[in-house]
């Protein structure tokens, strides 16, 4: 009998224990305290090197606070947001994890009830006029401030080898026009025009809203988000036909390609040219030791002049945490100007807060920097801010399928559809 009970003494003891285990965010311990995983995608050149600058510098300020980088490899985050949607919907969710402003965060996880507000660290912290309002605005909802961003991406860049253009006496192409005319030059010389790595769909959608912002401008190109202009628009329409020409220059094996194989390839010199968001920066400098403005040039993307193709990195505070005070104190390291400055010049990208220390970023950050101050912002769809993920998938189906069968009426039907189903 005194056996029996002390059988079942145990299994309660166990039980208890199994089910203090499980809570969210004390899953993983080291001693009594539980273990910080921060989650993201950050696992490429220049971005990896950032991440761990970030936690080198929360370590040396808590060093009592265990942390862990768990990121997930993959572009743009395609398998680590399949990864964190299961650890979200098993309420197992990370200690803070990327999330891109905009849709990604608002209309996913705040609107699904899984985050935390964090009004009060921003007032903690006097952040309230340390980032440019539209940026607080892409990570609130209803009043509640939801996330902390860590940076600005611009994603409206064309890349391109300098040293190839000086030898070919060309000038960086401003407009369709002259991207066209330089696209047959290079053609003609035996050099691929156009670099694309899309063996993950993102970066031809990438591509593609870089010339719908082209063609509509920051205003129209906002209406599409709000169903104020439909994708059978002429004006949408016209983007198709000119994206599906440059499809014309591009390398025939972009579909087993990724976005740094195609930066590769204009490094080497073998295509002149390539549209990505400034990460790309952070892997020819940190990865490739190319030199900014010898070895390659920048321009924004043909008629996105005075345009910011906007793409901010942020992490919250998942609901149910029990260690979410320390949690807070990694947002507080991310958030500050120690963090942003030592994080940014390494991934690429320009601070989110107003005040970073502007000699710390090479020409390109500075370029940028300066031109975020003034230019018309505009929304990423490739990369989760303008409209929400369901969306965007058929976006990335969408495009997929035309960059093999160019069927502009095809691809206008489909995205026609998908917009539909918004409403």
């Amino acid at each position: 009998m005194k056996k029996g009970f002390l059988l079942s003494l145990l299994f309660v003891f166990v039980f208890a224990m199994t089910a203090c285990s499980s809570e969210p965010g004390s899953k993983e311990k080291d001693g009594d305290k539980a273990k910080l995983d921060i989650f993201s995608w950050w696992t490429g050149a220049g971005e990896e090197d950032g991440l761990k600058a970030l936690i080198a510098l929360f370590e040396e300020k808590y060093p009592d606070v265990p942390i862990e980088n768990a990121a997930v490899a993959g572009g743009a985050g395609t398998n680590a947001k399949a990864v964190l949607a299961s650890r979200m919907q098993g309420d197992d969710p990370p200690a803070t994890f990327q999330v891109h402003g905009g849709a990604e965060l608002n209309e996913g996880w705040v609107a699904a009830g899984k985050m935390e507000p964090l009004n009060d660290l921003y007032e903690a912290e006097g952040w309230n006029d340390k980032f440019p309002q539209d940026l607080i605005d892409m990570v609130s909802k209803d009043g509640n401030i939801y996330s902390v961003p860590v940076n600005i991406h611009r994603g409206n860049v064309l890349w391109y080898n300098k040293h190839v253009f000086e030898e070919n006496g060309l000038e960086a192409p401003t407009t369709f026009d002259e991207f066209f005319e330089v696209a047959d030059a290079l053609k003609a010389k035996g050099i691929t025009p156009l670099a694309l790595g899309d063996k993950e769909p993102w970066t031809a959608t990438h591509l593609y809203e870089t010339v719908l912002l082209g063609v509509l401008g920051t205003e129209g190109y906002g209406k599409l988000w709000t169903g104020e202009i439909a994708f059978d628009d002429a004006k949408v329409v016209e983007a198709t036909e000119i994206y599906k020409k440059m499809l014309g220059y591009i390398n025939e094996d972009h579909a087993s390609r990724n976005w740094q194989d195609a930066s590769q390839l204009v490094a080497n010199g073998e295509a002149a040219m390539n549209v990505m968001g400034d990460w790309a920066k952070g892997y020819f400098v940190n990865d490739l030791k190319l030199v900014v403005n010898e070895d390659f040039g920048y321009i924004p993307t043909p008629e996105t002049d005075g345009m910011f193709m906007v793409i901010t990195d942020t992490f919250g505070l998942p609901k149910g945490l029990s260690n979410a005070e320390d949690v807070k104190k990694f947002l507080s390291v991310l958030g500050s100007t120690e963090g942003q400055d030592e994080f940014n010049p390494l991934k690429g990208s320009i601070p989110a807060r107003v005040d970073a220390d502007v000699s710390k970023y090479d020409q390109y950050g500075k370029d940028t920097i300066e031109d975020f101050k003034s230019a018309k912002l505009a929304p990423s769809l490739a990369h989760g801010s303008a409209a929400a993920e369901g969306f965007l998938t058929k976006v990335n189906q969408a495009v997929n399928i035309f960059v093999t069968q160019l069927d502009v009426n095809q691809f206008t039907d489909s995205l026609t559809s998908a917009a539909a189903e918004l409403k």
